[in-house]
């Protein structure tokens, strides 16, 4: 089935829409790569989450410990303070929220204060209560492709096949999640852009956005805002990498892309510029079906 004709993905407790959904960024962090310490206060995140809303975005993930390169963990209990009141807050406010944790206690209380999906960078691996908490909240979960933590995930950046192993290494991830308890329509898969992956890797991927989507024939999120691989691309003359704010456009690209090859969501930093992409997008696609 080509991209232009294939289902949208219909996952239960989220809304239903006819085109790629917008997952708004929220990172309660003094550390992330792209945006740290800008909304580390409760009430500036909750502004941030609800100014996301207003430029499109369709849900907010809200996350707790930078999961960037060389980064080190955050404990549980000031991950705990930084995520419950800012999910609590916006769900509060009608937004439908993500939690980005990999931790079981900040997904359970994170759905207590109204979460609605988990969105789990480990899939399910870094905490072995993770995948019967979230069955027993029966709430969607995202599993991403991951090889280990962050302080060392470079060095696992080696493969011979990229597609062809992050594929294998996803469906072993959904088949523990699903062996847990978790129900198969409330699996969303992600490629893991970034995590244990080389530039090249990483383009890899997004050119097989379709082929993991119809091959795995789960929902897809793709996250690939402000990434270290767009800044390889912008600077392919040889310039320096421009700093993350600064590959939004690029981002954008993305967005579009991912959106053409039938992913359920994108997750962005900023919205507006991917919230007019996924909408350019489903207009075109459209326009395709009524010409045939």
């Amino acid at each position: 089935m080509s991209p232009q004709r294939a289902p949208r993905p219909r996952l239960p407790g989220l809304p239903s829409l006819e085109r790629c959904a917008v997952m708004g960024a929220v990172n309660v962090t003094p550390d992330s790569f792209s945006d740290g310490g800008r909304w580390f206060d409760t009430t500036a995140a909750v502004k941030r989450g609800l100014d996301l809303v207003a430029e499109g975005a369709d849900l907010v993930d809200v996350g707790g410990e930078s999961t960037r390169p060389g980064a080190t963990r955050v404990d549980e209990a000031e991950e705990l303070r930084r995520v419950v009141p800012v999910v609590r807050g916006l769900a509060g406010e009608g937004v439908v929220v993500s939690v980005d944790t990999m931790r079981a206690s900040v997904a359970e209380q994170a759905v207590a204060a109204g979460a609605r999906l988990v969105n789990d960078v480990s899939g399910g691996r870094a905490d072995p209560r993770m995948v019967a908490a979230v069955a027993a909240a029966g709430v969607p979960f995202v599993v991403m492709h991951w090889r280990g933590q962050s302080v060392d995930m470079n060095d696992r950046a080696v493969y011979a096949d990229v597609v062809g192993e992050v594929l294998a290494e996803l469906r072993r991830a959904v088949d523990a999640a699903v062996a847990g308890g978790i129900a198969p329509e409330r699996v969303v898969v992600d490629p893991g852009l970034g995590f244990a992956k080389q530039a090249e890797h990483d383009l890899a991927l997004v050119a097989s956005l379709d082929r993991l989507r119809t091959e795995l024939e789960l929902p897809m999120l793709v996250a690939a805002s402000r990434k270290r691989f767009l800044g390889r691309v912008l600077a392919d003359d040889g310039r320096t990498p421009p700093p993350a704010r600064e590959r939004d456009a690029a981002t954008a690209a993305v967005t579009a892309l991912a959106a053409q090859s039938g992913a359920w969501a994108v997750r962005v930093h900023e919205v507006r510029a991917s919230a007019d992409a996924v909408r350019v997008v489903a207009a075109v696609r459209q326009a395709a079906a009524e010409a045939t």
